[in-house]
């Protein structure tokens, strides 16, 4: 097969994807929690750079997708448009959502997206456990990455980090203190809303929001984090 370029269609990318997996990455991926049922064996340090070259195409994305395959659907997210994705394609993905990588890839896709707050709010509703690590995972990235968002934009995003702080599944709990933390770091203004936050969980009387809590706290409370945000390079 020829070099990978953008011409390729879903069916050559699968191809290629089955030619390079192997069975001791399907291993190493299972160790680290990874849902290997649909797994090819390639890794995110092969198929990152794959992405680069094959560019963006929302179509392939959508076929890629439909294949079922854990490294097609990364594919999929990696060279997604999101400008290009509507509401329901979005809920149709969610709804395949069965291990936390997926979750993570494609909530960095979602959150580009132009109605990435109503996926959120929605998604957050959701009582399935990676559809609701969703919407976590989406404003953790968002802290991070939506440079022109302002600061009262993720603040307002704080009760809701409260409000699910008492999900006591490991996928969820974790997301929840992950946006907690993405948020604290984002600026200054924002650290001391977010430390407070993290404080008062980790005084409450439920087991998960305490774990988040203090958790989130010894992040923000670190000193190599804290000059970071004193020099606004956070």
């Amino acid at each position: 097969m020829a070099l990978p370029d953008p011409s390729w269609s879903a069916d050559d990318i699968v191809a290629h994807l089955r030619s390079i997996g192997t069975e001791e990455n399907r291993a190493g991926m299972a160790r680290f929690g990874i849902n290997t049922r649909t797994a090819l064996g390639v890794g995110n340090s092969d198929l990152r750079p794959l992405a680069r070259k094959l560019k963006r195409n929302h179509e392939r994305s959508l076929l890629l997708w439909d294949t079922g395959i854990r490294e097609a659907r990364l594919m999929a997210a990696f060279t997604g448009e999101p400008k290009r994705l509507d509401i329901g394609q979005c809920r149709r993905w969610a709804a395949d959502f069965d291990s936390w990588e997926i979750v993570d890839t494609v909530a960095d896709l979602f959150a580009e997206t132009p109605f990435w707050r109503e996926l959120i709010e929605e998604f957050a509703k959701d009582e399935r456990e990676f559809v609701r690590r969703t919407a976590f995972a989406m404003l953790a990235w968002g802290a991070v990455h939506l440079k022109t968002e302002s600061d009262a934009t993720l603040l307002a995003y704080l009760p809701l980090i409260e409000k699910h702080a008492g999900d006591p599944r490991n996928f969820v709990r974790k997301a929840v203190n992950w946006a907690l933390r993405q948020i604290g770091k984002r600026s200054m203004a924002l650290h001391a809303s977010a430390l407070a936050l993290a404080e008062k969980l980790a005084a409450s009387s439920d087991k998960t929001a305490r774990w988040i809590g203090k958790d989130a706290i010894k992040e923000l409370t670190d000193a190599k984090q804290l000059e970071r945000l004193a020099v606004g390079k956070a």
